[in-house]
């Protein structure tokens, strides 16, 4: 099937999709199930349509493609056959399968999964600069980070000098910051793509203590050209750039989690600056960072609340454990306590308290203009968070894949290798699939986002790759068997790591109901 004969039927599920929205309510409450179920179907529609347009420009995605977007109308498809009436629709309105069925046979699917084991991963299609880009990171990410990721992991240890410093000196800060301000990224245009390889060949190495160290000096960098004055982007940017200032963001709140509009704690005016005081939460690399960008409610009063919200450039000393304290001369206090997580360590995340915590005026993110706008500036950090965590999502399936395929041609099982068996090779299919479908749909959301656009996007693609991170890693661990229930085995920490990708950046609920299900109602309306 070419994409001629696909693009008919996936016209015809965007429809149905629309026609769900349109018969719902629009009670995002009440609605929940419906929205969060027909915002991921959005998602894999858009990916069905994205490696459907790579194969345009790399016939060798042809049999990705043709296993994946049959894959995709099927399971949307029945998932509508289970409820119609639920979503508005008639039995006879959803689409015909019966054509689709040869690619998703045994004999296609085997030998998808063989192709992967004979040719590896196709390589993403990119220019010369960014291949260049991506070979030394590959090359960093292998011969640095991946020696030291299992230690990391298994001590709690914070991201070692040996992989922080070679990273400043190669820019990895400064992606997202202007070259005017000592930052990578040309000044006349947006070069997302350059981020998501860099984040994508670091995850490969370790998501916590590699490929995760560019997502807080995007947030903040990203925040500061929305919002900050001329003199706070001299001041900050630079220092970002350099890596002489590591970063946090201090947003989520223990009663607010993803719930941004509804953070409570307070900034109140006073002489010269403000006084912070209140909790937050999750807080990644708080201890070593010399910047926090602090979300905080400035008005209490205001309808709606999200309009009361301003942000902040915190600063501090930079600690190394796990528990801090910082007290100001004037009195104000800062704490930090570590959280023990299940993974993705290498940075810690704490949970923060500010007491009576003075900020002086000019930290405050736009100055006097960017009182009431922090809710605005955050988000725009937090789109390109999105993005970026779909690369580390990618770069975290490849090493599960790659560790995946070693182990399996080698490990021997009732007289074959386990890569021989027809059920091993359609798990390393759709890994595979699942794997390169991210890769360029985390292509084209970074092209959206480089023109201006994307917002809705950015959210479609978190939903569509961490979701598959969590089963590529836990088909991972599968594979390995017993072997891979081990600490000493590396997809055990992959499988682990996977497992906070659909939480952090906006958790998939948040996204999904409140974000693509209410884009989605508005455009069924209008």
């Amino acid at each position: 099937m070419n994409n001629c004969q696909f693009t008919p039927v996936l016209d015809q599920i965007d429809t149905l999709i629309r026609k769900s929205c349109a018969f719902l309510q629009g009670d995002l409450d009440q609605e929940q199930i419906e929205l969060y179920n027909l915002s991921f179907a959005q998602a894999d529609l858009l990916a069905a349509r994205t490696i459907l347009a790579g194969v345009e420009k790399n016939p060798n995605l042809t049999h990705i493609a043709n296993y994946f977007v049959a894959d995709v109308i099927t399971s949307i498809t029945q998932k509508f056959a289970v409820r119609p009436k639920t979503y508005g629709l008639e039995a006879a309105e959803l689409p015909n399968l019966e054509s689709l069925q040869d690619f998703l046979s045994p004999e296609y699917v085997s030998a998808l999964g063989q192709q992967f084991l004979d040719d590896g991963l196709p390589e993403s299609d990119v220019d010369e600069d960014k291949r260049i880009i991506r070979d030394t990171f590959r090359t960093f990410a292998e011969e640095v980070v991946m020696p030291l990721a299992e230690d990391i992991h298994r001590k709690d240890l914070l991201v070692p000098d040996e992989i922080l410093e070679p990273l400043k000196q190669m820019g990895v800060f400064g992606l997202s910051i202007p070259e005017r301000f000592g930052g990578l990224k040309p000044d006349t245009q947006e070069d997302s793509m350059g981020m998501v390889v860099v984040t994508e060949e670091l995850s490969r190495g370790s998501l916590g203590a590699a490929g995760s160290l560019i997502t807080r000096p995007e947030i903040m960098a990203r925040a500061l050209m929305e919002g900050g004055t001329e003199e706070q982007q001299a001041k900050w940017l630079p220092a970002i750039a350099s890596g002489d200032t590591l970063c946090a963001v201090s947003v989520t709140e223990p009663n607010t989690g993803s719930d941004v509009a509804s953070v409570a704690l307070r900034a109140t005016q006073t002489e010269g600056g403000w006084l912070l005081n209140g909790g937050k939460t999750w807080c990644t690399y708080a201890g070593a960072a010399s910047a926090l960008l602090v979300l905080a409610r400035t008005d209490k009063d205001i309808k709606p609340a999200h309009k009361g919200l301003s942000l902040f450039i915190v600063e501090k000393p930079a600690y190394q454990g796990h528990d801090f304290e910082y007290e100001q001369e004037q009195g104000g206090r800062m704490t930090g306590r570590s959280i023990p997580t299940l993974g993705y360590r290498g940075m810690h995340s704490y949970e923060m308290f500010y007491d009576n915590f003075f900020v002086p005026d000019d930290c405050l993110i736009g100055c006097e203009a960017g009182i009431g706008k922090g809710f605005y500036f955050t988000m725009r950090g937090f789109m390109g968070g999105r993005l970026q965590t779909a690369a580390r999502a990618c770069g975290l399936m490849r090493a599960a894949f790659e560790e995946s395929k070693r182990y399996t041609q080698d490990r021997k099982v009732f007289g074959r290798s386990v890569a021989s068996y027809p059920l091993s090779l359609a798990k390393l299919a759709r890994m595979g699939a699942l794997i390169s479908v991210s890769r360029e749909f985390t292509a084209h959301v970074a092209g959206l986002m480089d023109q201006g656009l994307g917002q809705m996007e950015a959210s479609l693609v978190k939903l569509f790759s961490c979701r598959a991170a969590e089963w590529v890693t836990r088909e991972g661990v599968q594979l390995h068997g017993g072997m891979g229930y081990a600490e000493e085995v590396a997809v055990s920490r992959y499988f682990a790591d996977a497992r906070v990708l659909s939480i952090f950046e906006g958790a998939e609920e948040t996204l999904a109901i409140r974000v693509v299900g209410k884009s989605l109602l508005d455009q069924a309306r209008n």
